[in-house]
Formats: C-alpha cells, sequence, structure tokens
C-alpha cells in the first residue's frame, strides 16, 4: 500500500496542515520529535508543509512565537523541507474578532486559505454567517477533518451546503488509510467520490499513530479515484494554496454513484 505510484512526481507533495512545531499544543513537545517528523515527510517525497498550530481555549495562537519557533527549526533543516505556517483555527466570538483585526497571520503561508476546524459538541447555526464574514474578508475557509466529527457524519447535508457556499474542505491521510476507524474512513472516501473534498493533508501530531505521511493514503486514492484526482487532491490543489492562487481543481458536486434521472418521454400527436 506505501509504494510508489506510477506517474507520481514527489518533489511537488505539499501538506497543508501539520503539526509539526515543538512546544506549541498537543503536537512535539521537543525539538527532537520535530526534527524526526521532518525525516518522515522527506522519506515520505513532502517537500512543502505548513505548520499549523491549534488557536483555541486551550492553546492560544502567538503568530511571533510561532513564526519564531518556525524560523529555527527551518534553520537547521535548510531547504530539505520548506515549513510556511497557518494555524488549526478554532471558530470561537474571539478567534473571529482577531481575524477581523489581522487574518494573514492564522492563513496557509499567509495566502488567504484558513484551516478552519469545528468543534466536536456544538456547530452553530451562525457557521454559515461567520464563513461569508470571512469570505468579504477575501479569506477562504477550508473545513478541516469533517469525517472525523460526529456532527458532521450526523448531518453530512450541512458539509454540502458549505462546500456550495464557496468553502473547500481536507480530509486527514490516516482517515483514508482507516486509522481513525471504519466510518472516518468510508466518509472520507464518500466524500471525495462526491466532489466535497479538496485536500487531503497529514494533521501529523508525531512519528507514531499521527506520521507525517501521505504516500498510503495517496495510492489508495489513486487506485479508487485514479491518478487525475490523486494529484489534485495531494499536489496540485495543496501547492496552489500554499502559493495563494485559486484551485485548479473544484469538483462538481454530486456523486459519481449516483444514478441518473429518467427523463419523461412525452408522445406529440
Amino acid at each position: 500500500m506505501g509504494g510508489m505510484a506510477p506517474g507520481l512526481e514527489l518533489l511537488t507533495m505539499v501538506d497543508i496542515h501539520c503539526h509539526i512545531l515543538p512546544g506549541l499544543d498537543d503536537g512535539p513537545d521537543e525539538l527532537r520529535q520535530s526534527l524526526e517528523m521532518v525525516e518522515s515527510a522527506v522519506a515520505d517525497g513532502i517537500t512543502h508543509v505548513v505548520a499549523t498550530p491549534h488557536s483555541n481555549s486551550t492553546f492560544p495562537f502567538d503568530f511571533a512565537r510561532v513564526r519564531k519557533i518556525r524560523d529555527e527549526l527551518q534553520s537547521l533543516i535548510g531547504n530539505r523541507l520548506i515549513l510556511a505556517t497557518g494555524c488549526d483555527f478554532h471558530l470561537s466570538v474571539e478567534n473571529l474578532e482577531a481575524l477581523r483585526v489581522d487574518a494573514a497571520p492564522y492563513c496557509i503561508n499567509q495566502s488567504g486559505y484558513l484551516l478552519l476546524e469545528f468543534s466536536e459538541f456544538s456547530i452553530p447555526a451562525s457557521t454559515e454567517k461567520a464563513m461569508h464574514e470571512m469570505q468579504l474578508m477575501s479569506v477562504r475557509p477550508v473545513i478541516t477533518h469533517p469525517e472525523r466529527n460526529a456532527i458532521i457524519h450526523n448531518h453530512p447535508e450541512r458539509l454540502a451546503v458549505w462546500v456550495r457556499m464557496g468553502c473547500f474542505a481536507q480530509v486527514t491521510g490516516g482517515s483514508i488509510t482507516g486509522t481513525f476507524g471504519q466510518r472516518a474512513q468510508q466518509d472520507a472516501l464518500r466524500w471525495i467520490d462526491q466532489g466535497l473534498v479538496h485536500f487531503v493533508a497529514s494533521d501529523a501530531h508525531n512519528t507514531g499513530r499521527r506520521p507525517l505521511k501521505l504516500q498510503p493514503a495517496y495510492e489508495i486514492v489513486r487506485q479508487r479515484f485514479g491518478e487525475p484526482k490523486a494529484r489534485a487532491l495531494f499536489v496540485d490543489n495543496p501547492l496552489a494554496a500554499f502559493e495563494g492562487r485559486d484551485l485548479p481543481h473544484v469538483p462538481v458536486i454530486g456523486s459519481a454513484e449516483e444514478k441518473p434521472v429518467r427523463r419523461k418521454r412525452f408522445l406529440f400527436f
């Protein structure tokens, strides 16, 4: 499963969601662990990683500190892996106010794409309004790991509404490979099939259960949906978000497994 996919250009793989910086959140505690994650990424063929520490009530986001730690890690690894910053943005009143003041620090490579994490306990009815406000600020929301959220699992129509609004969705590579259970795996693959997914990322936290690897998930997507879809989700779209460009692949919403609607036939005499 972890073999090299035919035609895959490893030097363009980009991971837009990763907790690689030490001492900031529930990712690595020590620099040594971060360096081990770097080695894992390089071995997997990843060359761009966005460090996205949490921004929530448990882990306050300090952009200056995030950038300082990022710079320190980058200086140690040279150009073997390109590191940028963003955050895992929790939808809260305080965060939204900070976003209104200056959105760039929170966005992927300060480019406009924002990873948006929802609570497991409540997604308020005002969510659509908040997303619309973000879009008016030229922020492009990316819903992170919806397949791991029980609320979205029970109400998948909400994900479809958000995507139709112009938001994007990112599933976790570990969900595709089954690390997070059968339900998450089934949701991730079904939503890819339905055109609701735009990115696959590692959401790596360590070198154990949540490693910085994408190849196994890439191979599953390639085998199930074909090489163009795999490249779009793992290479082309992530690189576009990293560089702040429009996504080259925005799928049409609607399952490929849906049966076509039969048109009624009328006879005129």
